[in-house]
């Protein structure tokens, strides 16, 4: 699942590569993708779907549907708003150990308190790290 401009810059890059290309092209190219979009009409992509309307509602009819689960790269703005509307079961942080000191937030000054309970976290040797996260409504604070 992308917001439109993730999806547009994805469908440029991995769109345009052959199968057998890699294990991740071939991933995206054989798999249905959903785009979170008011304003593209016209996917260029195979097998691309665009939510528009009722996104909420179209999200959660697919999120019903068996057969494996919705993934989200990038789409900063879509997570926020997934986050925000309660359709977000997990979530896998990569943390890579760069600081970057400029640039779009994943998580905004403002916005709902979700508390999150961590489900695994792993290291790769690179200093890479995974922490998968699934939320649990809005956080206790201590009075």
């Amino acid at each position: 699942m992308f917001g439109r401009w993730t999806y547009e810059f994805f469908a440029g890059y991995w769109g345009a590569m052959d199968l057998g290309s890699g294990p991740t092209a071939d991933a995206l190219n054989t798999r249905p993708k959903y785009v979170a979009s008011t304003t593209l009409t016209e996917p260029r992509w195979a097998d691309t779907t665009v939510l528009s309307g009722d996104v909420a509602a179209a999200i959660a009819e697919l999120k019903d549907k068996p057969g494996g689960e919705l993934q989200v790269h990038g789409s900063g703005r879509l997570i926020r708003w997934l986050l925000e509307n309660d359709l977000v079961d997990e979530m896998n942080l990569l943390i890579v150990p760069v600081v970057v000191g400029q640039g779009t937030r994943l998580f905004p000054d403002s916005g709902p308190d979700i508390a999150l309970d961590l489900v695994d976290s792993r290291a790769f040797p690179k200093g890479i790290t995974l922490q998968v996260y699934r939320p649990t409504g809005r956080p206790q604070y201590a009075t």
